[in-house]
């Protein structure tokens, strides 16, 4: 019998530490291109097949992309999860070097902890898309503190950045596009994404981009992924209101906008979301419901290949 050897990494700015299980060897290197070398050398040669990583931003991003080219099984994780391995086991002490140990047993005794990492151009195109937000969110802030601006110097600046602001989004988004359009049968996805009620060519944009398996999933997955599935909150004879988590924030808030554009429209999901309103559901819940149906329409088109119909 094969006996599974997995490596967990601790990734900080300056270095990575990595652990290989269940032999227990440690070590630590730069984070820079002759660590992540040394990194993909050692595991090769102690023959580790599963790699997994904290999904803590984009200092890990040059490693993983290296390890994923060099055939290992790649996985990002939420850090929560390994939080919970760490109070299952009872532990309470935390350096770079026990993370790193705690991370590798997590990747021997989880069996969903690798999945596919996207290729290069799939992590460009989520690259730009983040780029986009980041401007976004940066406008608007410069928004809110022109309206609260009394100097007319101060209000003039804003004004200013505003203009910035907006010029450079307009400007990530026509990459963002034209990266997206290069991608076989983009156009046609992009197309039929918009037939749907409330979405938009931005809105298509974003599910491409930040949900490329739309189209792929079963109903249930895809609005989990969306971060639009209630989750049961059950014990004994107490049932609890049902709450959304986890998922993808960035495509979960673009679908709720697109909801609040679909239920104001007759020939969207007007009737649906009265109805909903109706029954004495909140404004908001019956939005996120709206935005549930969405994203569960959008994954139903792009599978058959067919354009949205109120009837289907």
């Amino acid at each position: 019998m094969t006996i599974l050897c997995a490596a967990g990494v601790d990734v900080g700015r300056d270095f990575l530490d990595v652990s290989i299980a269940p032999i227990g060897r440690t070590f630590r290197v730069s984070n820079a291109l002759a660590g992540i070398r040394t990194v993909v050398n050692r595991l090769h040669r102690a023959g580790v097949t599963r790699v997994v990583l904290e999904s803590i931003g984009t200092y890990g991003m040059r490693l993983v992309r290296a390890l994923a080219d060099a055939g290992f099984e790649v996985g990002i994780v939420d850090p929560k999860r390994i939080k919970a391995l760490r109070l299952a086991e009872g532990g309470r002490a935390k350096t770079d070097r026990l993370d790193a140990e705690l991370i590798a047993r997590f990747a021997l005794l989880m069996s969903d902890a690798a999945r596919p990492i996207p290729n290069a151009k799939a992590l460009e195109i989520r690259t730009l898309s983040t780029r986009r937000r980041q401007l976004v969110e940066m406008a608007a802030m410069e928004k809110t503190r022109l309206k609260q601006a009394l100097d007319p110097e101060v209000a003039q600046s804003c004004r200013l950045m505003i203009a910035q602001l907006s010029a450079e989004r307009l400007r990530i988004e026509q990459r963002l596009q034209q990266h997206l359009l290069d991608e076989p049968d983009n156009a046609d996805r992009a197309a039929l994404l918009q037939t749907i009620p409330g979405i938009g060519p931005v809105v298509a944009m974003t599910l491409m981009a930040d949900l490329p398996e739309l189209g792929k999933l079963d109903r249930k997955a895809v609005a989990s992924l969306a971060g639009l599935a209630p989750h049961p909150n059950e014990s004994g004879a107490k049932v609890g209101a049902r709450h959304i988590q986890g998922g993808r924030p960035c495509v979960r808030a673009a679908l709720y906008m697109a909801a609040v554009s679909a239920a104001r429209s007759d020939k969207g999901f007007k009737s649906e979301y009265q109805d909903l309103r109706g029954s004495g559901k909140p404004a908001k819940v019956a939005l996120i419901a709206i935005a549930r149906k969405l994203v569960v329409a959008a994954n139903a088109i792009l599978k058959t290949g067919q354009p949205w119909s109120h009837t289907a």
